[in-house]
């Protein structure tokens, strides 16, 4: 950290029951500490209070009146603490230097961290108390490692910073707006596993839990627990087992708790009659009948804590049972997320023989080692029409689904009405409104693109329990200011601003956005940045924006075109040798037909052979409306007599599965549009198909495919509204073979970076790992606040802007600058009352 720096605020809370001596040296040894803003808490569950004061006047001591446990006792602390930073250590540790500010720092530079896991040795600093936690499935979570000297432990299980599933409470730090979100230890469990839980949930909601080795503490292991009890009373015992049922309800998902829970129960009473030695047998008929016994039987308290904990396990169901509600409504991490996190879940973690052989048949029985890996489930939301005959955003969805689907459990579902898809191995359906509640209840992530955030005001509203990725890859505003020209202003106005809002609320949404290309990724940063998204916090967590916002084309499919039927030719009456230019997609306001119809009457007077070929003129979403373009550039074909002679448009739209074929007649593919702001933020998707296809290209210049073409030689980049260039272009792409045939070997090189599988690896790769947008985690919160202006430092400032005032403007602007002031003192005043 920067000298001088401003540092948080850090409360440390120290917990005493029935160990001044202790608590003491430790209070101690924090008032002492390199840390400069640190607040001392001792939260005192005993009755000493008195004498922790008058040893360390510098700890504010509270006293809890009963006997709260850890985990009460450090809710209270953290209920008194003014620190944006919580600082958990327990009353037999003391911390080494930097123990505070390493920590401090990490949760600084990480956003996404919420807590820091300290390292924590022995008290001499030779044995290994915490290095990394693990979490067997049966819900006991436990300190890798520890127990051993720390030269026993390899150097990159305690001296490399990691990802935990928890960090011990004996030395913790938590940021204050987290702990408060999730409403702190869970006081159910007194002590043991509440740190475990905590964080458990914070990973679950997609916060990340960091080992640091540079923050150290050292502990006096069970100090205080030694002397206020003793391991044959069996209290410890029925604790750990109670709190590890209890965590295991609460955390995991509804599949795996189903099979993990049933076997968690066996296995316990398993562990108590083997922990006592109880002969199990001695009630079972089949050993043959002797003298009637009914006297009571002998039980060991490390059996009965055991029984004990599964009653009073039972006991706190109906509570727990809220606290699950939670918990996984709020999750947005799968079981199979944390799995590296639990280390070694089918650790059995005691070495009782009866007890190991219940362990194995258990896992077997219940198929545990199956239930940790649940795939993820996503749902791919488009509002385009899902046929044979799939245009570009259908088409999208598509592959999107397809790619995820080799990892995940995907569902892909248009709100068209028309949703006759071809076979394909995910699940595809159609729904609106109030039939998408159910697939977005499924869903761990939801995909989305268009106008669908709307029909699902659940997750519109709703921003925890879902990941949300936007597809921007269409920016829709820009096209309606094209597209809109023939309608009445006001209505023009009302349907951009319309859509802007649409577009709007999917920025405020989302956790990760997809654009199609780094023209688009500038646009869509400027739009973040205008909303105040683009925050500190997101730069923070990432300053390059990649995990926010990334590139994710429009892909082509990675297998070469083969045919598989007839093409244009044979469709339209098109001769073998004829020069085919095709225009592949649709004819929208934003495109430039026009001129390219005169540039093929030009071309005809020379070449003979030119023949001009539009593949759909119908659009296969019967929501999307025919726009004029389509109209005007049939009838400017006709009076050129150009209408089936040089000039064909194909009214129906090609099925996606054929178009290969009619491609593969073609001889050049062109697109041609206006110069205008839609042009320079547009994909042209339709280039993918030439590319695909091998086809030189000939493109107006503006958009980035031209950028492409020009820089990789595809083809030609012509002017946009000159018809004489284009006409020389397209002579040249489809009469110079020399030329054409550059252009086809150049393309097979760059067609490589379009497939679908490269041009989704973003997504699948946040897939695999995802998170909250680091501003939209649960709980975040500046931890540097701008300190209150108070007493003569205030009156000073106040001199200080009077003479500001006098200078700029004399008297006037002094009496205007008082009386803002004071009307916005009176609002605020009000708006409090």
């Amino acid at each position: 950290m920067a000298q001088g720096e401003p540092q948080p605020l850090v409360s440390v809370i120290v917990v005493n029951y029935r160990g001044a001596d202790d608590t003491i040296t430790c209070l101690r040894a924090l008032a002492e500490h390199d840390y400069p803003e640190l607040e001392l808490i001792c939260v005192d569950n005993s009755d000493e209070a008195a004498r922790l004061r008058e040893a360390v006047p510098q700890a504010r001591v509270i006293e809890a009146g009963r006997n709260l446990g850890f985990a009460g006792g450090c809710n209270l602390g953290a209920k008194h603490a003014k620190g944006t930073v919580l600082g958990f250590l327990n009353n037999d540790a003391r911390p080494a230097p930097g123990w505070v500010s390493t920590a401090v720092a990490e949760l600084r530079g990480q956003p996404r961290v919420a807590a820091v896991a300290s390292k924590v040795l022995d008290w001499d600093g030779t044995g290994t108390d915490f290095v990394d936690g693990g979490l067997t499935w049966f819900g006991m979570g436990y300190k890798r490692h520890a127990g051993l000297p720390l030269e026993d432990v390899p150097a990159a299980e305690h001296e490399v910073a990691k990802d935990v599933l928890f960090g011990t409470g004996s030395a913790m730090f938590v940021r204050e707006s987290v702990f408060a979100e999730l409403g702190g230890f869970d006081e159910r469990f007194f002590m043991f596993y509440e740190d475990v839980d905590l964080g458990w949930r914070l990973n679950l909601r997609g916060w990340r839990v960091r080992y640091l080795p540079e923050s150290v503490a050292f502990h006096r292991h069970h100090g205080t627990m030694a002397a206020v009890d003793a391991p044959e009373t069996g209290r410890e015992t029925f604790l750990l087992e109670r709190n590890a049922l209890a965590a295991l309800y609460k955390n995991l998902s509804d599949e795996t708790l189903a099979r993990a829970l049933p076997a968690a129960l066996a296995l316990a009473v398993r562990r108590a009659t083997a922990r006592g030695e109880l002969d199990a047998t001695q009630l079972d008929l089949e050993q043959g009948v002797g003298p009637i016994e009914s006297g009571d039987v002998a039980i060991p308290r490390s059996t009965l804590a055991g029984i004990l904990a599964i009653d009073q396990f039972v006991e706190q169901l109906p509570s727990l049972a809220g606290s699950r509600a939670v918990e996984q409504a709020a999750r947005v991490r799968t079981d199979a997320d944390l799995l590296p996190l639990l280390r070694k879940a089918l650790e059995p973690a005691y070495p009782l023989p009866r007890y190991l052989a219940a362990h194995d048949i258990l896992v077997e029985a219940f198929g545990i080692e199956k239930a940790f890996g649940q795939r993820r489930k996503i749902l791919v939301l488009t509002g385009d029409a899902l046929t044979e005959r799939m245009a570009g955003p259908a088409i999208r969805a598509w592959n999107i689904a397809l790619a995820l689907a080799a990892e995940h459990d995907v569902h892909l579902v248009t709100t068209n009405p028309l949703a006759t898809p071809p076979p394909s191995p995910f699940r595809v359906s159609a729904g609106k409104h109030r039939e998408l509640e159910a697939p977005v209840a499924w869903a761990d992530i939801v995909v989305l693109q268009g106008h669908v955030l709307e029909l699902a005001p659940s997750l519109k509203k709703e921003h925890r329990g879902k990941i949300v990725v936007a597809d921007l890859y269409d920016p829709m505003h820009l096209e309606l200011l094209e597209q809109g020209k023939g309608v009445a202003d006001d209505k023009r106005a009302a349907d951009l601003a319309g859509v802007t809002r649409v577009l709007d609320a999917q920025l405020e949404r989302g956790d990760f956005f997809l654009c199609a290309s780094e023209r688009q990724r500038h646009f869509w940063l400027g739009h973040l940045a205008a909303m105040g998204r683009l925050s500190p916090r997101l730069y923070d967590a990432d300053p390059t924006t990649q995990s926010l916002l990334a590139v994710v084309p429009f892909g082509l499919p990675p297998e070469p075109p083969v045919r598989t039927g007839p093409g244009l030719r044979s469709s339209l009456g098109i001769g073998g040798t004829d020069h085919v230019v095709l225009w592949a997609g649709g004819v929208y306001s934003w495109f430039d037909p026009l001129t390219l119809v005169r540039a093929i009457d030009r071309l005809r007077r020379n070449r003979g052979d030119v023949r001009l070929v539009f593949l759909g003129m119908k659009h296969p979403n019967p929501e999307v409306a025919e726009m004029d373009i389509g109209a005007r550039t049939i009838r400017l074909a006709d009076s050129l007599g150009l209408t089936g002679k040089h000039v064909y448009f194909n009214e129906q739209w090609v099925p996606y599965h054929e178009r290969q074929n009619w491609l593969l007649d073609a001889n050049c593919g062109v697109t041609t549009h206006y110069e205008h702001v839609e042009t320079t933020f547009a994909f042209r998707t339709r280039v993918l198909d030439y590319l695909w296809a091998g086809l030189p290209i000939v493109t107006t210049d503006g958009d980035a495919f031209a950028d492409l073409v020009r820089a990789e030689r595809l083809g030609v980049v012509v002017p946009a509204e000159d018809d004489v260039a284009l006409a020389d272009a397209l002579e040249k792409a489809l009469y110079d073979e020399e030329f054409a045939a550059g252009c086809v070997e150049r393309i097979a090189v760059v067609a490589q970076q379009f497939a679908w599988p490269e041009a989704l690896k973003p997504l699948v790769e946040f897939c695999r790992d995802p998170r909250p947008a680091a501003d939209r985690l649960p709980g975040s919160a500046d931890l540097v606040r701008t300190p209150a202006v108070r007493g003569r430092e205030l009156l000073r400032r106040d001199v200080d802007l009077v003479r500001e005032y006098l200078a700029a403007g004399g008297p006037g602007e002094l009496a205007r600058r008082v009386g803002g002031r004071t009307l916005k003192v009176a609002k605020q005043r009000l708006r409090r009352g």
